[in-house]
């Protein structure tokens, strides 16, 4: 249709020009005086743009680009079509003066750009009124950020007959752009407008796409949005949308994550590297969450073999599958056993000989610990003393003990017993070849047992969501995060360290809750209530990621420190755990605490 509208543009325009300069009988004589000169014009433009591809344009989906190439081609054609004529004019055959013919020129580019625009114009007024369902009211829609990535969002809505939105307006901090007007929709403001432009447009949904912006500016936007009524989804970051498709396909809910992400971890790959590759790393709990995690980061690195050891089948399964998947099955291998089982353990360790050895295995449920202090204690410290033991005896490079900022003044049984995991990994440094060192963090967000899932699991029920206290805090950081932090910190490791990670602020629990009911789309306290329920046994209100008798001590990293190890008697030490296992054989609560006490100096048990 285009190529047959360009033939009639060209007759069309060497009719009018000699209509527009000498009358209309005058016209109608030149244009059958000089038929010749039209139909070269017409093979010229429409060579010019079959061979630039202007016809394989799906103009009602054009782009800049698109035009500019029409319009390069335009060019191109119009000089070859001017030369043409005047080689006829001085062969003295037929054509058209020079003035005639450049007048008729632009009147062809004029009518072949704005057909095309023409076709784009009634694509949209075809769509806006056959296929917008009837009856439904469309989504009012304010999108933060009028950058590319806002651009192509925009030319999506209008294009999918899913997306039943109506764009109210742009949100951008560049001031040049205010009150500009962007495929028709407005720039309204900047950040601080967001909750004044939600009132007055009567917003249903904002859309956060500036997926290039700085960690702590998107943090702040959401934060801004999440005081308002409306719906918040957000594009991701730009690494993250490379690999995917349909880019209205990767809008997302926002999740908590999101208000709590900090800057991206930069990690010395050729350090990690250096100790992984071609190696064989065992991780222990190795299908937890952390655990789980540690392996696919350890992975990335091409390790010789990767020993998945963890006592539950299902998750180990499961993370088998998914990195078979992404690396194939022969470097990838599953034990079932329990750290406990110290006969078990050599004969894995006998067989695997491992070159670094990252110990995740352990219950680190506070309140279910507090109810069984034995089973905490066989695990973590028994299990633990295994598994250095084991280290040592064939000849480990490295053992690296994942610990917790509840290890730090413990005020109940699983910290404490973390706390003597610590005192185990530095004791075993003075005798040893094995470099053991232990790497201490906070929380998690979306760890097995964490506060999230168990607040989305209120959420979804209708509520209420519960906290234990309005004042807790407690220091969160992202799987991969911690995970990526525990790599590079042991790629410190000379033996004996605790390396203390930068968990940055800590988090109000009862902030978190609100963030999480905003964020499913209801009012704090009003469409669903926030209940205070009183601390749990053996929890506290503010979580330390340091001991009073450590100082800190900086590294190479400027997220990772180290703490200055307190001095153990490693006999004093082995004695007191001696003592421990006649104790958690009696299974007595109250002896088994006491008992710790004594081996813990710092545990101060919370009695209420």
């Amino acid at each position: 249709m285009l190529l047959l509208l360009d033939v009639v543009f060209v007759v069309l325009a060497y009719f009018i020009t000699p209509v527009i300069i000498d009358g209309v009988d005058h016209a109608a004589r030149m244009l059958t005086a000089h038929y010749t000169t039209v139909l070269v014009t017409i093979a010229i433009f429409i060579g010019v743009f079959y061979f630039s591809r202007v016809y394989t344009v799906l103009w009602i989906h054009a782009s800049v680009r698109d035009y500019a190439r029409l319009g390069m081609s335009g060019v191109v054609a119009s000089t070859l079509a001017f030369l043409a004529n005047c080689f006829m004019v001085s062969m003295k055959y037929t054509g058209y003066g020079p003035k005639q013919t450049l007048c008729a020129l632009f009147i062809i580019m004029v009518c072949v750009i704005f057909s095309r625009m023409f076709a784009y114009a009634l694509y949209s007024v075809y769509r806006e009124r056959i296929h917008t369902p009837t009856g439904v009211k469309k989504k009012r829609l304010l999108i933060v950020g009028a950058g590319s990535a806002a651009m192509i969002m925009i030319k999506d809505l209008a294009g999918n007959d899913n997306l039943n939105y109506d764009v109210v307006g742009f949100i951008d901090d560049d001031r040049t752009k205010h009150n500009a007007i962007i495929y028709g929709v407005s720039v309204l403001g900047d950040r601080y407008d967001i909750q004044r432009i939600c009132k007055q447009k009567e917003v249903d949904e904002i859309l956060i796409a500036i997926p290039s912006a700085r960690v702590a500016d998107r943090r702040e936007i959401l934060e801004i949005c999440n005081e308002t009524d409306c719906k918040t989804k957000i594009l991701p970051s730009i690494d993250q949308m490379i690999s995917g498709a349909d880019i209205n396909h990767q809008v997302r809910d926002v999740e908590i994550e999101d208000l709590l992400a900090r800057d991206p971890i930069e990690l010395d790959n050729s350090e990690i590297s250096s100790y992984i590759e071609e190696k064989t790393i065992l991780v222990t709990g190795g299908g937890g969450s952390i655990g789980s995690e540690l392996c696919r980061q350890i992975m990335k690195y091409n390790p010789k073999k990767l020993v998945i050891l963890d006592i539950y089948e299902n998750n180990a399964y499961d993370l088998q599958m998914e990195l078979n998947k992404l690396y194939g099955a022969e470097k990838i291998d599953v034990v079932i056993a329990s750290v406990r089982d110290k006969e078990r353990l050599e004969k894995v360790f006998e067989t695997y000989r491992p070159y670094i050895v990252f110990h995740a295995a352990a219950h680190k449920h506070v309140p279910l610990m507090e109810a069984n202090p034995s089973e905490a204690i066989k695990n973590n410290v028994f299990g633990t003393m295994n598994t250095v033991q084991c280290a040592d005896k064939f000849g480990a490079k490295r053992f690296v003990l994942i610990s917790t900022d509840k290890a730090v003044n413990p005020t109940n049984i699983m910290g404490a017993t973390k706390r003597v995991c610590e005192m185990l990994v530095q004791c075993a440094q003075a005798n040893s070849k094995t470099e053991f060192v232990a790497v201490r963090f906070g929380n998690v967000l979306g760890s097995n047992g964490s506060v999230i899932p168990l607040f989305k699991k209120q959420i979804a029920a209708g509520g209420p969501v519960t906290v234990t206290h309005k004042d807790i805090t407690r220091f969160f950081m992202t799987i991969p995060e911690a995970t990526q932090l525990v790599l590079q910190a042991a790629s410190f490791a000379k033996g004996g360290e605790i390396f203390v990670l930068d968990m940055g602020e800590p988090v109000r629990i009862y902030d978190l809750a609100k963030n999480l009911i905003r964020l499913s789309g209801y009012k704090p306290n009003e469409d669903m209530r926030i209940e205070i329920c009183g601390l749990r046994p053996g929890e506290k209100l503010y979580e330390e990621l340091l001991m009073n008798e450590e100082g800190l001590k900086n590294t190479e990293h400027n997220k990772i420190f180290i703490g200055k190890p307190i001095d153990v008697e490693k006999e004093k030490l082995l004695e007191m755990i001696a003592e421990l296992r006649g104790v958690v054989k009696s299974d007595d609560v109250e002896g088994i605490k006491q008992a710790v006490e004594r081996v813990v100096p710092t545990y101060k048990r919370n009695k209420q």
